[in-house]
């Protein structure tokens, strides 16, 4: 057993921020504990070249604190990166060079703990702490106990009603580059989905399509394949100004907006929608190739026959109100993650506040227990604290955020006001 200042459990990006900003706070003692056996993010999906939807300066670190030694650009200069990727101009590092600077990072850090599921959380009573209880890849059981907890465990693949328990290969986009081989020795594949993965999905499957000779569709509930909305007023919606906005608003109205916003977050980048295009029409030079790409088109239900090695799917165009069915052998779901709170937390729900919709009822200062300061949470709260919650360039702001709840004080300099734009009404009158 083993007592700390604070446990954080799971290991994504903002977790791992966390890790590195609390590195060097020497009256800060944390332990982060992650199940998998290394950092590792979304490596299914780490296609050559496909770059992040979010500039370098996004890392891990340096929206908190530029000095940082756990910087992206300090990574680049210790692995002789730095000079390639300045002559590069592009503020979009590859997703596979993200990745490796993450393991990079994890690597000089003593804080970490991989290899320990935790299998419970209970809370002492007697001294006000937080009982996480774990078991080890070599199955040995551990205990550490703090008075404050983060969540960091992440947004689980979501795999939609019709498709749950349905057999056969078919593969959500987190496991596709494993399941790339097996689905182009196929005589048809079809991608659900709206946004980047499912886009990136058929953007490499499409360069193959007349080697190959499978057909291919693009199935997307979207009335259009939406382009990432990146331009600058609308990136001041992750400011702390909005957040301060976004998350005084009533429940009702925030979940309306959550709806509406995920334009703002889970659209396409525009150049790729630019390069799929363009990729179509020099493969059509010839003559036409076998892919659809099918826009207001909902799943409604879907079937596999194991003797055909088939899915048949009963699909719905919103717009016309018609059904219709596609039959293909390969399904790959871009659906999508979504949060769901971790069993673990269980022995604790007493302890966490709840809104009127079932979820985690978050703080202003990002906390959900019934105290405000005891138990914290990473991404999974877009419904409290808008778009900013999954956005890699805000981690570092929510992780000062943290520290300054846990310390009682703040270290890392939080900014109050960067927007130009006002997000409510003023008060009285405008001259």
């Amino acid at each position: 057993m083993s007592t700390h200042d604070f446990v954080a459990i799971g290991l994504g990006p903002f977790n791992l921020g966390l890790a590195c900003l609390t590195e060097p706070i020497a009256e800060l003692d944390g332990v982060f504990l992650e199940a998998k056996p290394g950092f590792s993010w979304h490596p299914g999906m780490m296609l050559e070249s496909v770059t992040l939807q979010t500039p370098f300066i996004a890392d891990l670190v340096t929206l908190a604190d530029p000095t940082s030694p756990y910087s992206f650009l300090n990574y680049l200069k210790e692995i002789g990166r730095l000079y390639p990727f300045y002559i590069r101009e592009n503020f979009y590092q590859l997703r596979s060079e993200y990745d490796a600077y993450c393991r990079w990072a994890a690597g000089r850090l003593s804080s970490i703990r991989f290899g320990h599921r935790v299998t419970s959380v209970t809370y002492d009573e007697a001294d006000e702490h937080y009982v996480v209880r774990s078991v080890t890849d070599t199955g040995e059981e551990t205990e550490h106990r703090a008075p404050h907890l983060v969540l960091g465990t992440g947004t689980p693949p979501y795999v939609p009603e019709a498709c749950r328990g349905l057999g056969g290969d078919l593969v959500h986009n987190a496991g596709y580059l494993e399941a790339k081989a097996t689905l182009q020795a196929k005589e048809s594949i079809t991608i659900i989905g709206s946004g980047q993965s499912a886009a990136e999905i058929y953007y490499d499957l499409l360069a193959d399509i007349d080697t190959r000779g499978y057909r291919l569709n693009w199935v997307t509930r979207s009335p259009r394949f939406f382009p990432l909305e990146y331009t600058k007023l609308t990136l001041e919606m992750t400011s702390p100004e909005y957040v301060d906005y976004f998350h005084a608003l009533p429940e009702d109205t925030r979940y309306r907006l959550e709806g509406e916003q995920k334009g703002l977050y889970k659209g396409i980048n525009a150049s790729l929608i630019n390069d799929i295009f363009d990729l179509l029409y020099a493969k059509t030079a010839g003559g036409p190739i076998p892919t659809r790409l099918l826009t207001c088109t909902e799943l409604r239900e879907a079937a596999y026959d194991a003797d055909r090695g088939e899915y048949t799917l009963g699909l719905r165009h919103w717009e016309q109100e018609r059904d219709f069915t596609l039959v293909t052998q390969g399904l790959v779901l871009a659906t999508g993650y979504r949060y769901e709170p971790p069993a673990f937390l269980d022995p604790v729900r007493d302890r966490i506040r709840w809104d009127r919709h079932g979820r985690f009822d978050v703080a202003r200062n990002y906390s959900i227990d019934v105290t405000g300061r005891g138990i914290f949470l990473q991404n999974g709260a877009a419904h409290a604290h808008s778009v900013t919650s999954p956005d890699l360039g805000m981690g570092p702001y929510r992780n000062s955020w943290i520290i300054n709840q846990i310390l009682g004080r703040e270290y890392y300099p939080i900014e109050k006001s960067i927007a130009f734009q006002e997000f409510g009404a003023p008060e009285g009158v405008i001259a």
